[in-house]
């Protein structure tokens, strides 16, 4: 995971046609190797909502691969990344990698991997079972022991129609499944800090974490992201 902030470089690119106007700045070196990057503003701490603009690097050179939209955030904005907690509803910032897909909708046509979900699959996030923190779940089983601690993800609606998934406090070690094909981590990440933080489409609601977009920039943005790039998205304070 890469949480070191990024700055804007000298000359901004003004996108005169994104609602609402603004100057963001081409990403500089501090993005590591990624040649694609999402940057997602807001202007103050306690926005919940800002813009997504998202490039791609060739020949050395900067362009604008989707350029500003509107996104929406958290219902309690954003939160230095390894400052935030469960249940706050605020948006990490940092600069994270983006990882993999899935989706109710089948796969868009991304590089990334895909998972088109179905109604045995959840996510799930309960500090109290820190081996599944965290962690992706495909197994026909109840999860109502997990309380408010799971989202089943067929149930989310249309915001998980296409879904990018964030680095963002994952488990660091390998995922194994147990005799009863439950998925664990054998080496938890911090239960504090919550989990399920992606990009994801706009239900038209401020999200619980996570960034979302209209669902047809949401496909958009699948079918551009290429793990071979290297793509991570930078989320930041203007």
């Amino acid at each position: 995971m890469r949480r070191a902030a990024i700055l804007l470089a000298a000359a901004a690119l003004v996108v005169s046609a994104a609602p609402p106007a603004s100057a963001t700045s081409v990403p500089d070196a501090r993005v590591g190797d990624a040649r694609q990057v999402i940057v997602v503003e807001a202007p103050r701490w306690s926005s919940t909502e800002g813009t997504l603009t998202a490039f791609e690097k060739s020949n050395g050179e900067w362009s604008i691969a989707q350029p500003t939209v509107r996104a929406q955030l958290g219902y309690g904005g954003l939160v230095r990344g390894d400052k935030r907690r469960q249940g706050t509803g605020t948006v990490p910032t940092g600069v994270f990698d983006i990882l993999s897909g899935f989706g109710r909708k089948a796969d868009p046509g991304t590089e990334l991997d895909y998972i088109q979900v179905d109604r045995n699959d959840a996510w799930t996030y309960n500090p109290k079972v820190p081996s599944t923190y965290n962690v992706f779940q495909d197994v026909d089983r109840s999860w109502k022991s997990y309380g408010g601690y799971v989202e089943e993800l067929w149930d989310m609606g249309m915001q998980y129609d296409y879904v990018a998934v964030l680095d963002y406090n994952l488990p660091e070690g390998p995922i194994r499944t147990d005799a009863k094909g439950v998925r664990r981590s054998t080496s938890p990440p911090n239960t504090s800090r919550g989990g399920g933080i992606f990009l994801h489409v706009d239900n038209g609601k401020k999200t619980a974490g996570c960034i979302a977009v209209k669902r047809l920039v949401m496909r958009d943005l699948m079918r551009w992201l290429d793990p071979d790039k290297d793509p991570v998205i930078v989320i930041r304070v203007a």
